[in-house]
C-alpha cells in the first residue's frame, strides 16, 4: 500500500470516529462540515475550506458567519461539471474580498450531478501531489456520508420533537398550549422562517397565542385551495418576495385552519420538510378537533345546567320581576353583555320594564327597539346581529346584539335583548343558548304575569281600579303590626243616592271613578286608596306624622267639589296612631266609622279625628 494511500485511510478513519464519538455534540451541518475540513488541513495542508452548498440553482456559502459572501450561478462553476479535479479559483470567485488569497476549488460531484464546491488555500506546493481525482471521489464520498448523517440526524430530531409535541398533544386539552407548540415547533425547525397560524371564525377566541382569521375575501387563492381541498399546497409569490407553503390544519371531522410558512423565494422545500409540517399541521388538527369537542361537551353540560337550574327556579312562585332579575342574573353571568332589557307587548307595542339597565332608560335605544320592532312585526324568529352598524349609517354605542322573542301559545308576548359594544363579541353557540334559556323561561314568565293579572282582579275593584277591601283589611293588619304610626282615613259621598236619583246610575259610578282617580293622585305611592263599599271609599298611609294626616285629610274634603261633574261633597273620619298606642285592628274600622258618622252630623263636606268623646257606631 502506497503512502498516499495509506494517507487517505487515516483520513477517511479519523473523520468517521469523529463522526461516530461527536455524534451528541453535531447540532447542524457546519459541525459536521468542521469535522472534514479539519481531516484536510490535517492530512494534506488545506486551509480555511469554505462550503458552497447547492440549493436550487446556486450554490451559498454553508457558514451563518460566511453569509456575506456571494452565492454563486452554475454558470460561474460550469467548468467543474465537466472535470472531477480540482482546479484554481476561478476570476469570477476570486473577485470577492475574501477569497481573493484562496486558491483552488474542489467539486463535489456525483453522477454528473454537482452537491457542492470547497473553496480552498494550498499554499505549499509540494503538498499538491496530494491534490488529485482520487482525493476528490473520497472527499465527495465523505462529504455524501456526512450529509446523509447530518439529515439523519436531523430528521431523527424532527420526529422526535414531533413525537413529544403529540405525546403533549394528547395529554392536554388547553387550546392554547397545542397553538403555542406548533409554533414553537415550526419555529425550532425553520427558525429563519416566518410561520401564521390561520384558523376558521368558529375557532375560540380566547387565546394567548397571535391568529390570523381565516377570510376567504382577503386569503390568497392557493390558502384557500388548501383549506377548502384539505391538500398542502405551496405558491411562489413574487410579490411578497417569498415561497408560502400552506398546510392545512386538519382534523377527522373538519378543517380548522392553515399553517403557513414563509421561506425566501427561491427557498425549495425538501420533501422532509413537507412531510414534517404536513404531519405537525395534521397532529395539531387532530388535537384541535379532540380539545374543541372535549370543551364543547362541558359547555352542552354546562349549558343543560343553566337551562335546569333556570326552569326550576322560573317554576317557583315568584313575582315576575323576581323572575326577570334571576333571569337577567344568568343572562350576565353567561354571556357578559353589556346592557340587558326585557320588554312586554302591551296594546301592539313593547314597553320596557323595571328589570332593564340603565341604557334603555335612554333616547338612543329606539333605534334598536324600532328595528326589532319591525322584525318581529314579519317574523317570530330570533335576531343575532353580528355588527349593528353595518346595517346603519349612525354612529351607534353597541354593535353586537341578542334579541329573543318570548312566545307563548304562537304568539310574541315580549322579548329579551342583550348588547355588547364589540362588534361580533356573542358566537353562534351564545345565540342558540340564549334562544333555549328564554324559550324555557317565556311559558314561566306568561303565566306570572297571568297570575299577576288574575291577583290584580282579586286586589282592585273593578269599576275604580283602588284595591278591594281584603286587601286593604291585610295591607292595614300588617301596617300596624310592624311600622311606626299610621293614618285611616273613611270617605263617604255626600247625598250620593240624589246624584243616582238625578242623574242615574251611570253619572254616579262616574263620580266614583273621578273621586277615586283624584285619591290616587293625593297619595301616589305613600300608601293605599281602596273602595271600603258601595259609595264609601278609604285612604290608608303608614308611618306619617299626625299633623301631616291631618293636612291630607283636609286636603281631599277640600279638592273633591272642584274635581267633580256633578260636584259632589265627602264626609271623612279620620284616626291616627302611634306605636306607643298600637290599635286593636278592628278598632280602626270601628273609630274610623265613628268620626265619618260625626262629620255627617256636623253638616258634611268635612272630616272629624275620632276622640274617645265620640260615640262608638255599631
Amino acid at each position: 500500500m502506497t503512502e498516499y494511500q495509506q494517507l487517505v485511510d487515516q483520513f477517511k478513519s479519523e473523520i468517521l470516529s469523529l463522526c461516530i464519538d461527536s455524534k451528541e455534540n453535531l447540532n447542524n451541518f457546519n459541525d459536521y462540515f468542521s469535522l472534514l475540513a479539519h481531516g484536510l488541513n490535517k492530512y494534506f495542508t488545506i486551509q480555511d475550506s469554505i462550503l458552497f452548498r447547492l440549493k436550487g440553482n446556486s450554490l451559498k456559502p454553508n457558514y451563518t458567519d460566511y453569509q456575506f459572501l456571494n452565492e454563486l450561478t452554475l454558470n460561474d462553476v460550469q467548468p467543474l461539471l465537466k472535470s472531477h479535479y480540482i482546479i484554481e479559483i476561478p476570476k469570477i470567485v476570486q473577485k470577492q474580498n475574501y477569497l481573493q488569497n484562496h486558491t483552488h476549488i474542489m467539486p463535489l460531484i456525483v453522477e454528473q450531478s454537482i452537491l457542492g464546491l470547497i473553496v480552498f488555500k494550498c499554499e505549499d506546493e509540494t503538498k499538491e501531489a496530494y491534490l488529485t481525482p482520487q482525493l476528490v471521489q473520497e472527499v465527495t464520498k465523505i462529504y455524501q456520508f456526512l450529509l446523509d448523517s447530518y439529515k439523519m440526524q436531523a430528521n431523527e430530531d424532527k420526529y422526535r420533537k414531533l413525537y413529544a409535541i403529540t405525546d403533549l398533544f394528547h395529554s392536554t386539552m388547553d387550546i392554547d398550549v397545542i397553538l403555542e407548540n406548533v409554533l414553537v415547533a415550526i419555529e425550532e425547525n425553520f427558525a429563519n422562517f416566518e410561520v401564521e397560524l390561520i384558523l376558521s371564525n368558529d375557532q375560540d377566541r380566547q387565546t394567548r397565542v397571535c391568529i390570523k382569521p381565516f377570510d376567504y375575501l382577503s386569503e390568497r387563492p392557493s390558502t384557500i385551495e388548501s383549506f377548502v381541498s384539505g391538500e398542502m399546497k405551496e405558491e411562489k409569490a413574487s410579490e411578497l418576495d417569498c415561497c408560502l407553503l400552506n398546510a392545512p390544519i386538519k382534523g377527522r371531522q373538519a378543517i380548522y385552519g392553515i399553517l403557513q410558512v414563509k421561506a425566501p423565494l427561491k427557498y425549495v422545500f425538501s420533501t422532509t420538510e413537507k412531510e414534517f409540517i404536513r404531519m405537525l399541521a395534521h397532529a395539531s388538527g387532530n388535537a384541535l378537533e379532540n380539545a374543541k369537542l372535549y370543551h364543547q361537551s362541558h359547555r352542552l353540560v354546562s349549558d343543560l345546567q343553566l337551562i335546569n337550574e333556570t326552569s326550576h327556579r322560573m317554576n317557583m312562585k315568584l313575582s315576575i320581576n323576581e323572575m326577570l332579575l334571576f333571569l337577567q342574573k344568568q343572562l350576565l353571568k353567561s354571556f357578559q353583555p353589556k346592557e340587558i332589557g326585557f320588554f312586554f307587548k302591551n296594546e301592539n307595542q313593547y314597553k320596557s320594564t323595571e328589570v332593564c339597565t340603565g341604557f334603555f332608560q335612554h333616547e338612543e335605544v329606539q333605534i334598536y327597539i324600532e328595528h326589532i320592532e319591525k322584525h318581529f312585526e314579519v317574523t317570530q324568529d330570533s335576531l343575532f346581529i353580528a355588527d349593528f352598524s353595518r346595517l346603519i349609517d349612525e354612529d351607534i354605542p353597541f354593535k353586537s346584539i341578542m334579541a329573543i322573542p318570548m312566545i307563548v301559545e304562537e304568539k310574541i308576548n315580549g322579548f329579551s335583548i342583550v348588547l355588547h359594544n364589540e362588534p361580533y363579541f356573542f358566537s353562534f353557540d351564545s345565540f342558540k343558548l340564549m334562544q333555549s334559556l328564554i324559550h324555557h323561561s317565556s311559558l314561566a314568565i306568561s303565566n306570572s304575569i297571568l297570575r299577576d293579572r288574575l291577583q290584580e282582579m282579586v286586589d282592585r275593584d273593578h269599576l275604580t281600579k283602588l284595591y278591594a277591601r281584603r286587601f286593604s283589611d291585610n295591607y292595614v293588619e300588617q301596617s300596624i303590626q310592624k311600622d311606626d304610626s299610621g293614618m285611616f282615613l273613611l270617605i263617604d259621598i255626600d247625598n250620593f243616592k240624589k246624584v243616582n236619583d238625578s242623574f242615574g246610575h251611570q253619572v254616579g259610578d262616574e263620580v266614583l271613578v273621578q273621586i277615586s282617580s283624584q285619591l290616587q293622585q293625593q297619595i301616589g305611592t305613600r300608601g293605599i286608596c281602596s273602595r271600603w263599599g258601595g259609595e264609601e271609599l278609604a285612604v290608608y298611609i303608614p308611618n306619617i306624622l299626625n299633623n301631616e294626616a291631618l293636612k291630607i285629610a283636609q286636603s281631599i274634603v277640600d279638592i273633591v267639589p272642584n274635581k267633580t261633574n256633578p260636584s259632589v261633597t265627602v264626609s271623612a273620619g279620620l284616626i291616627t296612631w302611634n306605636r306607643h298606642a298600637r290599635p286593636d285592628f278592628q278598632d280602626i274600622f270601628l273609630q274610623a266609622d265613628t268620626a265619618l258618622y260625626s262629620a255627617k252630623r256636623n253638616g258634611k263636606n268635612r272630616y272629624c279625628l275620632f276622640a274617645d268623646s265620640m260615640q262608638l257606631q255599631h
